[in-house]
């Protein structure tokens, strides 16, 4: 494998302690609107988009209601939750690593502006970051492959150049589908196994763990195996 050029970061879940968050402000959304469902089954679907993610919950309901429900979990999670949104232990120290190991740093989000600019004045690391992506900017949410595809092309960086680092199998599901190999963390919630299916080269138990063996990881260039492979 050539030595990286870029890393596509996630955000929530990754380099903000936020899954929890959305896990309430889902819940929330769905019974204002009279659902309701488990924070179980929400749980294993944050990481997607809630394009997607309603739908996964509602299949039935009319995209009225679902674009509804989107809109009232992003007004619940700014106003009660976004402020309680922290950073990992170690996030701001690994981008500046990856930046200074001459890697282009890109947030590969499908959050909005809003967040993600919050997010990156709170991680301290705008004089890291390239470029970045947010859902304004895509058809469709992760796990489509828009968010990753859109960020490698903002960053102009070929897909066996790059590597994305994600908590959720949808990240290494979106960035698989662009031939883009996945560094794994265990920090938003599910299993190595799951994430192991989804199809990532590596995993880490969170940000401070991959930042301590930077060295002998994918970011350094240690070779890996290419998404979609056995």
């Amino acid at each position: 494998m050539a030595r990286p050029l870029a890393v596509l970061f996630d955000v929530d879940g990754t380099l903000i302690d936020s899954n929890g968050l959305h896990v309430e402000a889902w819940h929330q959304a769905f019974a204002a609107s009279g659902y309701q469902v488990d924070r179980a089954q929400i749980a294993g679907l944050i990481g997607m988009g809630g394009d997607l993610l309603v739908p996964a919950v509602l299949p039935g309901a009319d995209p009225a209601e679902q674009e509804r429900i989107e809109d009232r979990h992003g007004h619940i999670y700014k106003g009660r939750y976004l402020h309680e949104a922290k950073p990992f232990p170690g996030a701001h120290e690994l981008v500046a690593r990856a930046h200074a190991a001459g890697l282009k740093v890109v947030l590969a989000s499908s959050s909005d502006e809003e967040e993600v600019d919050s997010y990156i004045d709170r991680l301290g690391i705008r004089p890291f970051v390239v470029t970045r992506t947010s859902n304004s900017e895509v058809a469709t949410s992760k796990p489509a492959p828009d968010i990753f595809a859109t960020a490698l092309e903002k960053a102009g960086v070929p897909a066996d150049r790059a590597l994305a680092v994600g908590d959720s199998p949808y990240d290494a599901e979106s960035a698989g589908r662009c031939g883009v190999r996945t560094i794994g963390l265990l920090s938003g919630g599910f299993a190595a196994e799951r994430l192991e299916a989804a199809g990532v080269v590596a995993l880490f138990d969170g940000v401070a763990d991959l930042l301590a063996r930077f060295d002998a990881s994918p970011l350094a260039g240690v070779p890996v195996t290419p998404a979609g492979d056995s």
